[in-house]
């Protein structure tokens, strides 16, 4: 069964360049910080991030020094059983109660669990939703 918490990831953009992501990532690594999840990509020559920290704050103060200004946004951090179905279950849940999935991202965290940040239009509800 899927469980759903409040969770806050960091969020930048920046001109996108060939070592962006060695850079940004080597500057968290130095100031201690993990990533937990991350996405990225790029569009119209901009690189897009959204990433998961063990310590956000840190990794703000981190990725500051080399001139990258992240913003918190809050989002839903979801862990669910690793096995055919479970992402279709909470999808399904988060439609039948009207709630529009903004975008997701997530990873096999292990054999037994995955892990997925979901951000909506109407969080608070949606982590009640996919909690019965």
């Amino acid at each position: 069964m899927a469980k759903a918490t409040k969770a806050k990831q960091l969020t930048f953009d920046k001109e996108n360049e060939v070592g962006l992501l060695a850079e940004m990532s080597g500057s968290l690594s130095a100031a201690d910080v993990n990533i937990t999840g991350l996405c990225a990509y790029q569009m119209n020559e901009r690189a897009y991030f959204m990433i998961m920290t063990d310590n956000n704050a840190k990794a703000k103060r981190a990725l500051k020094k080399i001139d990258i200004q992240a913003e918190y946004e809050p989002v839903i951090a979801v862990e669910m059983p690793n096995k055919a179905g479970e992402i279709e279950k909470v999808a399904a849940k988060l439609a039948d109660a009207g709630i529009d999935i903004e975008y997701t991202y997530g990873t096999a965290g292990s054999k037994r669990s995955t892990f997925c940040v979901i951000k909506t239009d109407k969080d608070a509800k949606a982590i009640k939703v996919i909690n019965k």
